[in-house]
């Protein structure tokens, strides 16, 4: 489960999960919905590989993914729908898949400028884990 919250002029995903790599995926997920108004519209037409190297904090792990995606919408202007996280822990393995932005296509909501260290959470609840990210907008 993901969802977006208010937080003063920025906006905070908040995400639960029964694992990390769901709660990875969710996380992503969740990131998109904040930038386009239907993800649906988004085609899993092309592939990237992302690979980040971890150094044992899940929060920083966290940031480290959510900054390499969105590396590809700001340099590349790519928007991405499937998020297939094969492994967290030390680091993050995973292919995403979208295809190249298309205003017409795909109307934004927020232009998501970074994401930020201000509240970042990763930590295990009874179901799961639970995360909270602040992005700047």
């Amino acid at each position: 489960m993901h969802e977006l919250f208010e937080h003063t002029a920025d906006l905070g995903l908040r995400i639960t999960a029964d694992d990390l790599p769901s709660l990875f995926r969710q996380a992503a997920e969740c990131l998109f919905s904040a930038i386009v108004e239907d993800v649906s519209t988004i085609r899993p037409l092309e592939s990237v590989t992302i690979d980040i190297p971890g150094m044992g904090e899940l929060d920083y792990l966290l940031f480290d993914w959510l900054n390499a995606i969105l590396y590809y919408v700001d340099a590349e202007r790519k928007l991405f729908s499937r998020f297939d996280v094969e492994q967290v822990g030390p680091g993050v393995k995973a292919v995403i898949w979208g295809e190249p932005m298309d205003r017409d296509r795909h109307p934004l909501s927020h232009e998501v400028k970074a994401i930020t260290y201000h509240g970042l959470i990763v930590e295990p609840i009874d179901a799961g884990w639970r995360a909270e990210v602040i992005v700047d907008i």
